[in-house]
C-alpha cells in the first residue's frame, strides 16, 4: 500500500516525505551562534518545529528541549504517538495542520547541530567482505578471519566525547607511527587518513545493569538509525592496535548524520541476513529477517568512488545490541553502536580507501588523477537510500592542524 502524500511542498519523492520524518536539532540561521536550539522534523525541504506545533499535546514535554534524548528516553510507545501524530497531521490538510504550517521553516534557514548526546560508543566489525580483505592485507600468509570472527560481533569502544554532527571539519591528526622498515616509530602527521562507511543505531530505551537484552528487544531499545563515518588514520592505527585494539587512530573524530532516521521508517527495508555459518549461539540467534537494505555511496569532492550495500553485512543490529549487553553491561539513552565499514564483495563496492587503493598498492582514480588515501582538501560525503527513504548525509572536509603541537622528547622540546 501506497504512503499518501503530504500537503508540505516538495516533500514527494524527496526521499524525506511522511513514510521518512527524521528528526534533528536546528537553531535558527538569522538568529545566528546564539539561536535557542530545537527539535525539529524534516519533511522535504522543511523542518516543523516540533514543541512549538505539539504545545497541547501530552508528550509535549518531551521535545521542548535541545536535544532528542527526553523523547529518546520516553520508550517505544511513545515514539509511536509522536509519529503517529505527525503522519497523520502532515497528510490531512485540516485546520490543526493549517496551525502547524505556521512552524514550518525551510531547510536553508536552519543550523543543525548535533541531534542527540551521546553516552557511550561502540564500533563493531560486521562486515565479512571488509574483514576478509583486512585479513588479507595485514595477514596475508594466514587465514583472513581470525577464528572469533564467526561466533560473535568483534567491536571496539571508542570515544563519544569526539562524535560530530556533520559539516564539521576534520583537522588531520597526529600520532605515533612505524612503517615496518623504520628502525623506530616516529611521531608526526598520519598521512594514511582514511573514511569508514558505516551504519549507526542510536539508543533510545536505557536497561538495567546486570541484565542482557535479548535480540528480540531491539525494537524496543533503537530509537533510530544515522549515517556514521569512523575517520581512521591507517599508519597510526597499524603501529598501536596490537595487542588491544584501535585507541587514538580512530579517536580524533566520527562524523554522524544531523537526521536520526527513526527505527520504524525503515520497516520496509527489512531483509533476511546473510547466512551464518556456523549457526550463532543461542543469545545471538534473530527471528529474520532481521538486516536492512541500505544503499550506501561514498562521495570524495563531489565524484561518487565507491557504492557499498549494508544488505551483505553478516552480522545484524539486533545481534551486536544483544552482545554488548550480554555480560550485563547496561544501556544508557544516547548510547551510539556502530556496523563498522560496511563493504561488499567487489572492489567498487568497499567502504574504506584501505581496501580502495588495496592497502596503498593500487592507486584509485579520482577526476582523472592516481590516489590513495585523502588529502588536506578533500570533503567526504557518505549518503545512503533504503526505498523511498533517503538518510542523512554525512560530509566532512579534511584540514591540515593550525600549527604543529609542540612535545617534550627526552628532556628537550621540538
Amino acid at each position: 500500500m501506497s504512503t499518501p502524500a503530504s500537503w508540505v511542498p516538495g516533500s514527494r519523492g524527496s526521499g524525506y516525505d511522511v513514510d521518512h520524518l527524521p528528526y534533528g536539532v536546528f537553531g535558527l540561521r538569522a538568529e545566528g551562534p546564539a539561536s535557542r536550539r530545537r527539535i525539529g522534523v524534516r519533511i522535504g525541504d522543511h523542518v516543523l518545529d516540533l514543541a512549538a506545533a505539539v504545545r497541547h499535546e501530552r508528550w509535549a514535554g518531551h521535545v521542548g528541549g535541545g536535544t532528542l534524548n527526553p523523547l529518546m528516553a520516553a520508550g517505544r510507545a511513545t515514539w509511536d504517538e509522536v509519529r503517529r501524530w505527525l503522519q497523520a497531521t502532515l497528510v490531512d490538510h485540516d485546520s490543526a495542520a493549517q496551525h502547524v504550517s505556521e512552524h514550518l521553516v525551510r531547510l536553508e534557514d536552519v543550523v543543525l547541530h548535533l541531534p542527540f548526546d551521546v553516552a557511550d560508543y561502540v564500533d563493531f566489525y560486521c562486515s565479512l567482505d571488509h574483514a576478509s580483505n583486512v585479513g588479507r592485507l595485514f595477514r596475508p600468509d594466514a587465514e583472513p578471519l581470525l577464528p572469533n570472527w564467526r561466533h560473535l560481533p568483534v567491536a571496539y569502544h571508542g570515544r563519544a566525547g569526539t562524535v560530530v554532527v556533520s559539516g564539521t571539519d576534520v583537522v588531520r591528526p597526529t600520532g605515533q607511527r612505524k612503517a615496518p622498515d623504520d628502525p623506530a616509530p616516529s611521531y608526526g602527521l598520519s598521512t594514511r587518513l582514511d573514511v569508514e562507511a558505516e551504519v549507526g543505531f542510536v539508543v533510545g530505551t536505557p536497561s538495567r545493569l546486570g541484565e542482557a537484552v535479548p535480540t528480540s528487544a531491539f525494537a524496543d531499545h533503537v530509537f533510530g538509525v544515522v549515517l556514521l563515518n569512523d575517520w581512521s588514520a591507517r599508519d597510526i592505527q597499524a603501529w598501536e592496535y596490537v595487542p588491544l585494539g584501535p585507541f587514538l587512530g580512530k579517536s580524533f573524530a566520527t562524523s554522524v548524520s544531523a537526521w536520526v532516521t527513526p527505527l520504524a521508517a525503515l520497516e520496509p527495508a527489512r531483509v533476511p541476513l546473510p547466512g551464518q555459518d556456523p549457526p550463532p549461539l543461542p543469545y545471538l540467534q534473530v527471528e529474520e529477517p532481521a538486516g536492512y537494505d541500505l544503499a550506501l555511496e561514498v562521495e570524495v569532492d563531489g565524484e561518487v568512488v565507491s557504492r557499498p550495500p549494508y544488505r551483505t553485512t553478516y552480522w545484524g543490529p539486533a545481534q551486536m545490541l544483544a552482545h554488548l549487553t550480554s555480560n550485563g553491561a547496561s544501556l544508557r539513552t544516547g548510547d551510539l553502536f556502530a556496523s563498522g565499514t560496511v563493504s561488499g564483495p567487489e572492489r567498487e563496492q568497499v567502504g574504506s580507501f584501505l581496501e580502495l587503493s588495496w592497502g596503498g598498492r593500487e592507486p584509485w582514480s579520482l577526476g582523472g588523477e592516481e590516489r590513495t588515501f585523502l588529502r588536506d582538501g578533500d570533503e567526504v560525503v557518505l549518503r545512503a537510500r533504503a526505498g523511498t527513504v533517503s538518510l542523512g548525509e554525512v560530509r566532512g572536509r579534511i584540514l591540515p592542524p593550525a600549527s604543529r603541537p609542540r612535545f617534550v622528547e627526552f628532556g628537550k622540546e621540538s
